[in-house]
Protein backbone atom coordinates (compact mmCIF):
# COMPACT_ATOMS: atom_id res chain seq x y z
CA UNK A 1 0.00 0.00 0.00
CA UNK A 2 1.62 3.42 -1.26
CA UNK A 3 1.53 6.55 1.48
CA UNK A 4 -1.21 8.94 1.08
CA UNK A 5 0.29 11.95 -0.09
CA UNK A 6 -1.29 15.93 1.08
CA UNK A 7 -0.57 17.83 -2.48
CA UNK A 8 -0.46 21.32 -2.51
CA UNK A 9 -3.60 23.37 -2.27
CA UNK A 10 -2.52 26.65 -3.34
CA UNK A 11 0.38 26.88 -5.14
CA UNK A 12 0.33 29.13 -7.78
CA UNK A 13 -1.88 31.31 -6.14
CA UNK A 14 -0.52 32.52 -2.35
CA UNK A 15 2.98 31.52 -3.85
CA UNK A 16 4.89 30.27 -7.38
CA UNK A 17 4.52 26.85 -8.30
CA UNK A 18 7.86 26.12 -10.15
CA UNK A 19 10.38 25.12 -7.56
CA UNK A 20 13.30 27.65 -8.72
CA UNK A 21 10.88 30.80 -8.61
CA UNK A 22 9.74 29.68 -5.27
CA UNK A 23 13.28 28.89 -4.35
CA UNK A 24 14.27 32.56 -5.36
CA UNK A 25 11.46 34.50 -3.64
CA UNK A 26 12.04 32.70 -0.46
CA UNK A 27 16.05 33.62 -0.88
CA UNK A 28 14.77 37.15 -1.51
CA UNK A 29 12.32 37.50 1.44
CA UNK A 30 15.52 36.05 4.10
CA UNK A 31 17.85 38.48 2.61
CA UNK A 32 15.44 41.48 3.42
CA UNK A 33 14.04 40.34 6.81
CA UNK A 34 15.30 41.27 10.28
CA UNK A 35 17.17 39.17 11.73
CA UNK A 36 17.38 38.35 15.59
CA UNK A 37 19.51 35.52 16.93
CA UNK A 38 18.42 34.28 19.88
CA UNK A 39 20.99 31.50 22.62
CA UNK A 40 17.99 30.28 23.38
CA UNK A 41 15.72 27.88 21.65
CA UNK A 42 12.47 29.49 19.96
CA UNK A 43 9.60 26.88 21.47
CA UNK A 44 6.81 29.14 19.55
CA UNK A 45 7.45 31.01 16.40
CA UNK A 46 3.76 33.12 15.11
CA UNK A 47 3.65 34.09 11.50
CA UNK A 48 1.32 35.25 9.15
CA UNK A 49 0.16 33.17 6.06
CA UNK A 50 -0.83 35.54 3.75
CA UNK A 51 0.12 35.40 -0.47
CA UNK A 52 4.23 35.54 0.41
CA UNK A 53 4.32 38.77 -2.04
CA UNK A 54 1.82 40.32 0.69
CA UNK A 55 3.54 38.73 4.04
CA UNK A 56 7.08 36.92 3.04
CA UNK A 57 9.12 39.42 3.87
CA UNK A 58 7.07 39.59 7.96
CA UNK A 59 7.23 35.42 7.87
CA UNK A 60 10.89 35.52 6.94
CA UNK A 61 11.90 37.81 9.71
CA UNK A 62 10.06 35.17 11.84
CA UNK A 63 11.41 31.94 10.29
CA UNK A 64 14.94 33.70 10.71
CA UNK A 65 15.20 33.00 14.40
CA UNK A 66 15.22 29.32 13.38
CA UNK A 67 18.40 29.54 11.56
CA UNK A 68 21.36 27.39 12.85
CA UNK A 69 18.55 25.39 15.15
CA UNK A 70 17.71 21.79 14.96
CA UNK A 71 14.48 20.53 15.20
CA UNK A 72 13.15 17.16 14.91
CA UNK A 73 9.28 18.21 14.54
CA UNK A 74 7.42 20.85 13.56
CA UNK A 75 4.06 21.30 15.04
CA UNK A 76 1.84 23.37 12.56
CA UNK A 77 -1.09 24.97 13.97
CA UNK A 78 -3.80 27.16 12.34
CA UNK A 79 -7.37 28.07 12.57
CA UNK A 80 -9.56 26.73 9.21
CA UNK A 81 -10.68 28.86 6.62
CA UNK A 82 -13.15 26.40 4.69
CA UNK A 83 -14.76 24.19 7.59
CA UNK A 84 -16.45 24.68 10.86
CA UNK A 85 -16.00 22.01 13.58
CA UNK A 86 -15.67 21.27 17.22
CA UNK A 87 -13.00 18.85 17.87
CA UNK A 88 -8.65 19.12 16.96
CA UNK A 89 -8.16 18.07 13.54
CA UNK A 90 -4.72 16.20 12.73
CA UNK A 91 -4.30 15.70 9.05
CA UNK A 92 -3.60 11.84 8.91
CA UNK A 93 -1.64 11.86 5.62
CA UNK A 94 1.67 10.04 5.51
CA UNK A 95 3.54 12.94 3.43
CA UNK A 96 2.79 16.61 2.49
CA UNK A 97 4.14 18.14 -0.65
CA UNK A 98 4.74 21.34 -1.72
CA UNK A 99 7.52 22.53 -5.14
CA UNK A 100 9.96 22.00 -2.61
CA UNK A 101 9.85 18.51 -1.97
CA UNK A 102 7.95 16.35 0.17
CA UNK A 103 7.64 16.01 4.16
CA UNK A 104 7.02 13.50 6.68
CA UNK A 105 4.07 13.75 9.07
CA UNK A 106 4.95 12.64 12.34
CA UNK A 107 1.63 10.57 12.85
CA UNK A 108 3.45 8.45 15.68
CA UNK A 109 3.51 11.95 17.42
CA UNK A 110 0.10 12.74 16.19
CA UNK A 111 -1.30 9.50 18.26
CA UNK A 112 0.10 10.66 21.13
CA UNK A 113 -2.14 13.61 21.06
CA UNK A 114 -5.29 12.22 20.66
CA UNK A 115 -4.54 9.35 23.09
CA UNK A 116 -4.87 12.32 25.83
CA UNK A 117 -8.51 13.28 24.62
CA UNK A 118 -11.26 12.21 22.51
CA UNK A 119 -11.70 15.70 21.31
CA UNK A 120 -8.27 15.86 19.08
CA UNK A 121 -8.76 13.18 15.68
CA UNK A 122 -7.39 12.10 12.73
CA UNK A 123 -8.82 13.99 10.35
CA UNK A 124 -8.12 15.17 6.68
CA UNK A 125 -10.68 16.70 5.22
CA UNK A 126 -10.39 19.87 6.51
CA UNK A 127 -6.80 20.47 5.38
CA UNK A 128 -7.33 19.74 1.55
CA UNK A 129 -8.11 23.47 0.59
CA UNK A 130 -6.62 25.12 3.63
CA UNK A 131 -3.43 27.67 3.09
CA UNK A 132 -2.71 28.53 6.18
CA UNK A 133 -0.02 25.68 7.14
CA UNK A 134 0.80 24.74 3.84
CA UNK A 135 2.30 28.43 3.59
CA UNK A 136 4.50 28.04 6.63
CA UNK A 137 6.17 24.66 5.13
CA UNK A 138 7.50 26.06 2.10
CA UNK A 139 9.37 28.59 4.79
CA UNK A 140 10.69 25.65 6.80
CA UNK A 141 11.55 23.62 3.69
CA UNK A 142 14.10 26.15 2.94
CA UNK A 143 16.00 26.56 5.91
CA UNK A 144 15.44 23.68 8.15
CA UNK A 145 15.95 20.03 7.22
CA UNK A 146 15.59 16.41 8.54
CA UNK A 147 12.61 17.34 10.56
CA UNK A 148 8.85 16.05 10.60
CA UNK A 149 5.55 17.70 10.95
CA UNK A 150 2.64 17.13 12.40
CA UNK A 151 0.15 19.22 10.68
CA UNK A 152 -3.39 20.79 13.04
CA UNK A 153 -6.01 22.32 12.23
CA UNK A 154 -8.98 23.62 14.51
CA UNK A 155 -12.21 25.87 14.25
CA UNK A 156 -14.63 26.52 16.87
CA UNK A 157 -13.14 24.81 19.93
CA UNK A 158 -14.69 24.44 23.18
CA UNK A 159 -13.02 26.08 25.56
CA UNK A 160 -12.08 21.98 26.89
CA UNK A 161 -11.26 21.37 23.61
CA UNK A 162 -8.76 24.29 23.52
CA UNK A 163 -7.08 23.32 26.48
CA UNK A 164 -7.17 19.62 26.07
CA UNK A 165 -4.87 20.55 23.03
CA UNK A 166 -2.76 22.46 25.25
CA UNK A 167 -2.27 19.73 27.72
CA UNK A 168 -1.51 17.30 25.19
CA UNK A 169 0.89 19.31 23.48
CA UNK A 170 2.96 20.15 26.80
CA UNK A 171 2.84 16.62 28.06
CA UNK A 172 4.69 15.32 24.56
CA UNK A 173 6.86 18.06 24.34
CA UNK A 174 10.68 18.29 24.20
CA UNK A 175 13.24 20.14 23.18
CA UNK A 176 13.33 18.78 19.84
CA UNK A 177 9.62 20.48 18.56
CA UNK A 178 8.81 24.27 17.55
CA UNK A 179 4.76 24.91 18.09
CA UNK A 180 4.42 27.30 14.98
CA UNK A 181 1.28 28.95 14.81
CA UNK A 182 -0.08 30.76 12.10
CA UNK A 183 -2.33 33.68 11.77
CA UNK A 184 -2.59 36.92 10.20
CA UNK A 185 -3.88 40.03 12.28
CA UNK A 186 -6.66 42.33 11.50
CA UNK A 187 -8.29 42.47 8.17
CA UNK A 188 -10.08 45.15 5.91
CA UNK A 189 -9.69 48.87 8.26
CA UNK A 190 -7.68 51.67 6.44
CA UNK A 191 -3.79 50.80 6.89
CA UNK A 192 -4.00 53.67 10.15
CA UNK A 193 -6.06 51.78 11.76
CA UNK A 194 -4.70 48.44 11.22
CA UNK A 195 -1.29 49.84 13.29
CA UNK A 196 -3.07 51.29 15.98
CA UNK A 197 -5.65 47.47 16.47
CA UNK A 198 -2.91 45.26 15.28
CA UNK A 199 -0.57 47.28 18.17
CA UNK A 200 -2.99 46.67 20.50
CA UNK A 201 -3.51 42.62 19.78
CA UNK A 202 0.52 42.31 19.71
CA UNK A 203 0.47 43.42 23.06
CA UNK A 204 -1.92 41.24 24.36
CA UNK A 205 -0.01 38.36 22.87
CA UNK A 206 3.16 39.45 24.13
CA UNK A 207 1.47 39.47 27.68
CA UNK A 208 1.58 35.89 27.50
CA UNK A 209 -1.78 35.31 29.03
CA UNK A 210 -4.37 33.81 27.20
CA UNK A 211 -7.13 35.73 28.94
CA UNK A 212 -5.76 38.70 28.78
CA UNK A 213 -5.71 38.00 24.81
CA UNK A 214 -9.22 36.78 24.59
CA UNK A 215 -10.03 39.77 26.32
CA UNK A 216 -8.33 42.56 24.79
CA UNK A 217 -9.48 40.74 21.31
CA UNK A 218 -13.06 40.95 21.76
CA UNK A 219 -12.40 45.09 23.26
CA UNK A 220 -10.96 45.80 19.42
CA UNK A 221 -13.68 44.18 17.56
CA UNK A 222 -16.63 45.45 19.93
CA UNK A 223 -14.97 48.75 19.48
CA UNK A 224 -13.59 48.55 15.97
CA UNK A 225 -16.60 46.73 14.21
CA UNK A 226 -17.70 49.18 11.54
CA UNK A 227 -14.10 49.40 10.49
CA UNK A 228 -12.45 45.87 10.62
CA UNK A 229 -13.78 42.40 9.83
CA UNK A 230 -11.70 40.73 12.67
CA UNK A 231 -8.78 41.42 14.66
CA UNK A 232 -7.13 38.09 14.49
CA UNK A 233 -8.11 35.25 12.02
CA UNK A 234 -6.28 32.93 13.91
CA UNK A 235 -8.08 33.75 17.50
CA UNK A 236 -8.20 29.81 18.49
CA UNK A 237 -5.02 28.47 17.53
CA UNK A 238 -3.41 31.47 19.47
CA UNK A 239 -4.74 31.10 22.08
CA UNK A 240 -4.38 27.13 22.31
CA UNK A 241 -1.09 28.14 21.90
CA UNK A 242 -0.87 30.91 24.85
CA UNK A 243 -2.46 28.34 27.15
CA UNK A 244 -0.15 25.75 26.15
CA UNK A 245 2.94 28.51 26.67
CA UNK A 246 1.77 28.91 30.34
CA UNK A 247 1.84 24.79 31.07
CA UNK A 248 5.48 24.66 29.15
CA UNK A 249 6.24 27.70 31.13
CA UNK A 250 7.24 29.72 28.05
CA UNK A 251 9.07 33.36 30.21
CA UNK A 252 8.59 35.78 27.14
CA UNK A 253 7.22 36.17 23.71
CA UNK A 254 9.34 38.83 21.62
CA UNK A 255 7.83 40.94 18.17
CA UNK A 256 10.23 39.99 15.65
CA UNK A 257 8.40 42.08 12.75
CA UNK A 258 5.64 43.87 12.06
CA UNK A 259 4.17 45.01 8.52
CA UNK A 260 0.16 45.58 6.59
CA UNK A 261 0.04 44.63 3.12
CA UNK A 262 -0.73 47.88 1.98
CA UNK A 263 3.38 48.90 2.59
CA UNK A 264 3.70 46.57 -0.40
CA UNK A 265 0.60 47.27 -2.68
CA UNK A 266 0.77 50.80 -1.84
CA UNK A 267 -3.03 50.54 -1.39
CA UNK A 268 -3.79 52.06 2.17
CA UNK A 269 -7.65 51.63 2.17
CA UNK A 270 -8.46 48.26 2.95
CA UNK A 271 -5.42 45.96 4.29
CA UNK A 272 -4.43 43.13 6.41
CA UNK A 273 -1.86 42.99 9.45
CA UNK A 274 1.10 40.68 9.66
CA UNK A 275 3.57 40.15 12.85
CA UNK A 276 6.16 37.48 13.82
CA UNK A 277 5.97 36.65 17.60
CA UNK A 278 8.76 34.30 18.80
CA UNK A 279 8.37 32.12 22.24
CA UNK A 280 11.52 31.82 24.47
CA UNK A 281 11.96 29.22 27.17
CA UNK A 282 15.37 29.87 29.18
CA UNK A 283 16.20 26.62 30.94
CA UNK A 284 18.56 25.39 33.04
CA UNK A 285 19.51 23.32 30.01
CA UNK A 286 20.70 26.59 27.95
CA UNK A 287 22.98 27.50 31.41
CA UNK A 288 23.93 24.24 31.42
CA UNK A 289 24.51 23.72 28.01
CA UNK A 290 26.23 20.18 27.89
CA UNK A 291 25.27 19.12 31.09
CA UNK A 292 23.60 15.76 29.89
CA UNK A 293 27.01 15.02 28.17
CA UNK A 294 29.24 15.25 30.52
CA UNK A 295 29.95 11.71 31.33
CA UNK A 296 31.16 11.22 34.49
CA UNK A 297 27.89 13.01 36.27
CA UNK A 298 26.26 9.45 34.89
CA UNK A 299 28.35 7.78 37.40
CA UNK A 300 28.77 10.58 40.21
CA UNK A 301 25.86 9.31 42.36
CA UNK A 302 26.38 5.52 42.60
CA UNK A 303 30.30 5.63 42.72
CA UNK A 304 29.81 8.29 45.42
CA UNK A 305 27.55 5.98 47.47
CA UNK A 306 30.11 2.88 46.67
CA UNK A 307 33.46 4.90 47.88
CA UNK A 308 31.69 5.97 51.19
CA UNK A 309 30.94 2.00 52.22
CA UNK A 310 34.69 1.07 50.35
CA UNK A 311 35.95 4.17 52.22
CA UNK A 312 37.90 6.06 49.52
CA UNK A 313 38.74 9.28 49.23
CA UNK A 314 36.11 11.69 47.67
CA UNK A 315 34.83 11.36 44.27
CA UNK A 316 35.80 15.38 44.02
CA UNK A 317 39.33 15.07 43.52
CA UNK A 318 38.48 13.89 40.10
CA UNK A 319 38.68 16.71 37.40
CA UNK A 320 35.25 17.76 35.62
CA UNK A 321 34.17 19.99 32.83
CA UNK A 322 33.35 23.47 33.57
CA UNK A 323 29.56 23.18 32.99
CA UNK A 324 30.07 20.87 36.60
CA UNK A 325 32.22 23.25 38.00
CA UNK A 326 29.60 25.95 38.17
CA UNK A 327 28.10 27.27 41.42
CA UNK A 328 24.56 28.82 43.22
CA UNK A 329 22.48 25.85 41.32
CA UNK A 330 20.32 23.69 43.95
CA UNK A 331 20.37 20.30 43.79
CA UNK A 332 17.98 17.44 44.99
CA UNK A 333 18.77 13.77 44.74
CA UNK A 334 16.05 11.35 44.57
CA UNK A 335 16.83 7.59 44.99
CA UNK A 336 14.70 4.70 43.95
CA UNK A 337 14.58 1.28 44.54
CA UNK A 338 12.65 -1.07 42.58
CA UNK A 339 10.44 1.77 41.64
CA UNK A 340 9.74 2.94 44.99
CA UNK A 341 11.19 6.04 47.15
CA UNK A 342 14.34 5.18 48.67
CA UNK A 343 15.48 8.86 49.80
CA UNK A 344 15.48 12.23 48.46
CA UNK A 345 17.00 15.08 50.22
CA UNK A 346 18.55 18.46 48.62
CA UNK A 347 19.35 21.94 49.25
CA UNK A 348 17.73 24.93 47.27
CA UNK A 349 21.18 26.90 46.72
CA UNK A 350 24.60 25.70 47.02
CA UNK A 351 27.80 27.83 46.59
CA UNK A 352 29.49 25.05 45.96
CA UNK A 353 30.45 23.72 42.22
CA UNK A 354 27.69 21.49 40.92
CA UNK A 355 29.20 18.23 40.95
CA UNK A 356 30.15 18.38 45.02
CA UNK A 357 26.59 19.79 45.78
CA UNK A 358 25.63 16.48 43.90
CA UNK A 359 28.03 14.27 45.54
CA UNK A 360 27.39 15.69 49.34
CA UNK A 361 23.38 15.65 48.49
CA UNK A 362 23.78 12.05 47.20
CA UNK A 363 25.05 11.04 50.60
CA UNK A 364 22.26 13.22 52.38
CA UNK A 365 19.54 10.91 50.53
CA UNK A 366 21.18 7.57 51.02
CA UNK A 367 21.88 8.19 54.80
CA UNK A 368 19.86 11.49 56.53
CA UNK A 369 16.39 11.09 54.92
CA UNK A 370 14.47 11.04 58.26
CA UNK A 371 11.89 8.61 56.64
CA UNK A 372 14.20 5.52 55.42
CA UNK A 373 16.77 3.36 56.85
CA UNK A 374 19.80 4.14 56.06
CA UNK A 375 21.41 2.66 52.65
CA UNK A 376 22.87 -0.90 53.07
CA UNK A 377 25.80 -1.54 50.63
CA UNK A 378 24.27 -3.88 48.29
CA UNK A 379 21.88 -1.62 47.41
CA UNK A 380 23.64 0.53 45.62
CA UNK A 381 23.81 -1.25 42.28
CA UNK A 382 20.14 -1.75 42.34
CA UNK A 383 19.16 2.42 42.68
CA UNK A 384 17.61 4.32 39.95
CA UNK A 385 18.70 7.99 40.41
CA UNK A 386 17.33 11.09 39.57
CA UNK A 387 19.38 14.47 39.81
CA UNK A 388 17.71 17.70 39.75
CA UNK A 389 18.96 20.76 39.07
CA UNK A 390 17.21 23.57 40.50
CA UNK A 391 16.41 26.97 39.69
CA UNK A 392 16.43 30.19 42.04
CA UNK A 393 13.62 30.20 43.83
CA UNK A 394 11.20 32.90 43.21
CA UNK A 395 8.43 34.30 44.99
CA UNK A 396 4.87 34.45 43.62
CA UNK A 397 2.05 36.63 45.13
CA UNK A 398 -0.71 34.29 43.97
CA UNK A 399 -0.75 30.28 44.21
CA UNK A 400 -3.20 30.42 40.83
CA UNK A 401 0.52 31.26 39.35
CA UNK A 402 1.63 27.61 39.94
CA UNK A 403 1.76 25.47 36.90
CA UNK A 404 1.23 22.13 37.97
CA UNK A 405 3.78 19.18 36.49
CA UNK A 406 6.20 22.38 35.33
CA UNK A 407 6.82 24.10 38.63
CA UNK A 408 8.13 22.61 41.95
CA UNK A 409 6.93 24.50 45.02
CA UNK A 410 8.23 25.66 48.19
CA UNK A 411 5.49 26.83 50.93
CA UNK A 412 6.37 28.26 54.18
CA UNK A 413 4.32 29.84 57.08
CA UNK A 414 6.83 30.56 60.39
CA UNK A 415 9.13 27.74 61.11
CA UNK A 416 6.95 25.13 59.02
CA UNK A 417 7.78 24.21 55.21
CA UNK A 418 7.41 21.90 52.62
CA UNK A 419 8.51 21.34 48.88
CA UNK A 420 7.44 19.33 46.24
CA UNK A 421 9.60 18.60 42.89
CA UNK A 422 7.60 19.15 39.71
CA UNK A 423 7.32 15.66 39.10
CA UNK A 424 5.14 14.77 42.24
CA UNK A 425 2.61 15.85 39.87
CA UNK A 426 3.61 13.15 37.06
CA UNK A 427 1.35 10.37 37.41
CA UNK A 428 -1.11 12.32 38.96
CA UNK A 429 -4.18 14.31 37.19
CA UNK A 430 -4.09 16.74 40.19
CA UNK A 431 -5.72 20.34 39.64
CA UNK A 432 -2.98 23.28 41.50
CA UNK A 433 -5.59 23.20 44.59
CA UNK A 434 -5.03 19.50 45.02
CA UNK A 435 -1.25 19.66 44.43
CA UNK A 436 -0.85 22.54 46.65
CA UNK A 437 -3.44 21.07 48.93
CA UNK A 438 -1.09 17.76 49.91
CA UNK A 439 1.92 19.50 49.82
CA UNK A 440 0.76 21.95 52.84
CA UNK A 441 -0.71 18.96 54.52
CA UNK A 442 1.68 15.69 53.91
CA UNK A 443 5.03 17.96 53.61
CA UNK A 444 5.10 21.13 55.70
CA UNK A 445 2.13 19.81 58.56
CA UNK A 446 0.11 22.81 57.99
CA UNK A 447 -4.07 22.75 56.88
CA UNK A 448 -4.60 21.63 53.51
CA UNK A 449 -5.82 25.47 53.18
CA UNK A 450 -2.73 27.13 53.88
CA UNK A 451 -1.99 27.96 50.64
CA UNK A 452 -4.82 30.40 50.46
CA UNK A 453 -3.26 31.98 53.78
CA UNK A 454 -2.06 35.65 53.41
CA UNK A 455 0.82 34.51 56.28
CA UNK A 456 2.32 31.86 53.89
CA UNK A 457 4.93 32.24 51.55
CA UNK A 458 5.07 30.32 48.22
CA UNK A 459 7.83 30.02 46.03
CA UNK A 460 8.28 28.33 43.10
CA UNK A 461 11.59 26.94 40.77
CA UNK A 462 12.04 24.70 37.32
CA UNK A 463 14.22 21.63 37.05
CA UNK A 464 16.58 20.05 34.67
CA UNK A 465 16.33 16.61 35.60
CA UNK A 466 18.80 13.85 34.78
CA UNK A 467 17.66 10.40 35.15
CA UNK A 468 20.38 7.94 35.75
Amino acid sequence: MGSSIRLPAVAGSFYPKEKERLSSQLESFFKKAKKIAFEEKPRILIVPHAGIVYSGETAASGFSSLVGKKYQRIVLLGQSHHFFFEEVAIDDSDLWQTPLGQIEIDREFGQRLINRSKNIIFESKPHLPEHDLEVELIFLQKILKDFKVVPILVSQPSLKTVEDLAKALEKNFDNQTLLLVSTDLSHYPSAEVAEKVDAETVKAILAGDPAVFEKKVREIEEKNRQQIETAICGFEAVRAALKFARLLGIERFQLLDYSNSGRVTNDNRQVVGYASIVGLQKSLSSTLKVLDKEKKVIDLVKTTLKNYFEKKESVSRQTFGENLKKTGFGVFVTLKKDGVLRGCMGEFESKEPLYLAIEKTSLKSAFSDPRFSPLMKDEVNDLEVEISILSPLKKISNWREVRVGRDGVVVRQGNFSGTYLPQVAEKTDWTTEEFLSSLCSEKAGLSESCYSDPKTEIFVFQIEKIVL
